[in-house]
């Protein structure tokens, strides 16, 4: 039943501008007024029987159409078919007003599916967006502005700082941070060098990098994690599409038995006409319309309900599969977390610590890296007004450093300081103890060495123990499915009390542990990013957060929590 790629139309502007839906409604606009004038007295017979004959083609246009296509290609009989030639009966027998009805109901039924699948699809190739569409191909020594599809695996292309990488290769030259969370799901920018990958989507930062293709952007990551969508959606349709097989095999029973219906008195010498009325009786009763459209008051009560308190259920049977989830998987970075880092702890090294704040908040006034504005804003926090600095130079891969105060002061990487040949060995434990809580160290330091040590992290939600032990109390297993390094997952992990943890994650790596948990029991997977909806799309009933989440993952998702929450 139904097309589910939206039957090649596209589902752009208001629900009520797609043509199947148009043309529903105009059907049904033309049955209501031969209906009401009728019941009113204002139209003829003959009028009001115009109306609905005028109403069946123009409400069952693209169902109709659809049936056809189905029958000459595919040489199958569908629900389509049974629909039309019940319609068609109802109005040989004199019933046009049931005729149109069919058709009409029939039709707002087909085009509500067609139209969220239509929606769903232009949602995940909207994917393909976040990568650049131009991009700077470097050609005999000049860079050259060509269409990102003309990129090819082993071409040299450059990404300024700022831009978003075009396709997937691996860095010739050139040092920066990346933001690959759209991809992976890390939660902080991650420092890239020559030898090392980066992806499609991701966005450089403050250096220029010279990169080597290694997909073209037809076969790149992003593309990959549409088609994984894509596939995923289909393999769960077919899991739940019962309709569909009954369908193949209820529709040409039923049109088989009309037809003896119409055959019999050519057998028996019976008046043709009182079984061909019988025949379209039963077309008209077997016709499954109202199996189609309509959903169990339960059912309804309870979307209805969801939806009051910020959770939107996109339909009965994902409502029943909430209640059969024996584990839920959980996403990491915006999901479990804020999705955004914070200093947790600040740690004295050597002096004064409110005077290397201060310092730490004047050299990252001017950097525009998300640690940065972390460290800013916690000094806002503490009350620590940051003196003016000079002389800023931001050190890829590694940190900054300004002129605050006359003083040089460094923040950055514990590397950063040991390349200034500045021993770090007696500070080394509690940079390693930071580590293994899952924290990211910065030491900010001057001319003689590392002053403090600033941990940065990606913080729990507040709710989230409180929602982990419900589910616990339930009996549900939990699990977390994630692309950031293992030491911040399960850091986070034992903090919100889940069972089980899977870091450094791919998309696809992602969809395997979801088949793999399926395996095992209906699973629900909680999650927000774009990594996330092919996991969110394969699991029996995925979860996407609404307000913090992509669009993609929306619509991957077979509820939507509409609070950031």
């Amino acid at each position: 039943m139904g097309c589910q790629d939206g039957c090649g139309v596209e589902a752009q502007g208001p629900w009520w501008r797609f043509p199947p839906l148009r043309a529903a409604l105009a059907g049904g606009l033309l049955a209501l007024v031969a209906w009401v004038g009728g019941a009113l007295g204002l139209l003829p017979e003959v009028a009001q029987r115009v109306l609905y004959i005028a109403a069946m083609p123009v409400a069952g246009w693209f169902w109709v159409r659809e049936g056809l296509e189905e029958l000459l290609e595919e040489r199958e009989v569908g629900i389509e078919l049974l629909m039309l030639a019940a319609a068609i009966g109802s109005g040989l027998l004199g019933m046009w007003e049931e005729a149109a009805a069919l058709c009409v109901l029939y039709a707002l039924a087909e085009g509500i599916e067609e139209y969220t699948f239509a929606r769903t699809r232009r949602a995940i190739r909207a994917l393909l967006d976040l990568a650049p569409k131009e991009a700077r191909l470097l050609r005999d020594g000049e860079q050259v502005l060509v269409p990102a599809e003309q990129l090819r695996p082993g071409v040299l292309f450059v990404v300024k700082p700022g831009e978003g990488v075009p396709t997937d290769g691996v860095i010739v030259e050139g040092e920066s941070s990346l933001d690959e969370s759209p991809v992976t799901g890390e939660s902080v920018p991650v420092d890239r060098g020559p030898g090392q990958p980066v992806f499609a989507g991701s966005i450089n930062g403050q250096g220029a990098l010279t990169v080597r293709a290694t997909a073209a952007p037809a076969d790149n990551t992003l593309a990959r994690i549409v088609q994984m969508v894509e596939q995923a959606q289909e393999r769960k349709g077919r899991a739940q599409a019962w309709m569909e097989r009954f369908g193949r095999r209820y529709s040409p029973t039923v049109l088989l038995t009309a037809l003896g219906m119409l055959l019999w008195p050519l057998v028996t010498g019976d008046a043709l006409e009182p079984w061909a009325e019988l025949a379209v009786v039963l077309l008209v009763a077997a016709a499954p319309c109202a199996l189609v459209i309509s959903l169990p008051i339960t059912m309804a009560a309870g979307i209805s309900g969801a939806g009051r308190r910020g959770v939107l259920v996109k339909g009965g049977a994902h409502l029943e599969h909430l209640g059969l989830a024996r584990i839920v998987a959980f996403d990491k970075t915006g999901t479990l977390t804020r999705g955004r880092p914070e200093v947790v702890d600040v740690v004295p090294l050597r002096g004064e610590p409110a005077e290397a704040l201060a310092a730490a908040a004047a050299v990252e006034s001017l950097s525009e890296h998300p640690l940065a504005r972390a460290i800013v804003e916690h000094a806002e926090r503490e009350g620590v007004e940051p003196p003016a600095a000079e002389r800023f130079e931001a050190l890829t891969g590694a940190g900054a450093r300004a002129q605050v105060d006359g003083k040089t002061w460094h923040v950055g990487r514990p590397a950063l300081f040991t390349s200034l040949g500045h021993d770090v060995s007696p500070f080394e434990a509690r940079i390693e103890a930071l580590r293994g809580e899952g924290k990211t160290a910065v030491l900010v330091g001057d001319e003689d060495g590392p002053r403090l040590a600033l941990a940065l992290q990606d913080r729990l939600r507040p709710e989230a123990p409180e929602v982990v032990a419900d589910l616990h109390a339930l009996g549900i297993r939990t699990v977390m499915l994630t692309g950031d390094h293992a030491g911040t997952a399960r850091a986070i992990a034992e903090q919100a009390g889940i069972d089980e943890v899977h870091a450094s994650l791919k998309p696809e790596e992602k969809v395997a542990r979801i088949e793999a948990l399926e395996k095992e029991g209906p699973t629900l997977m909680v999650g927000d990013g774009i990594n996330d909806a092919p996991a969110l799309a394969a699991a029996t009933c995925g979860v996407a957060m609404g307000a913090a989440g992509t669009d993609a993952a929306i619509e991957a998702a077979d509820v939507a929590l509409m609070a950031d929450d």
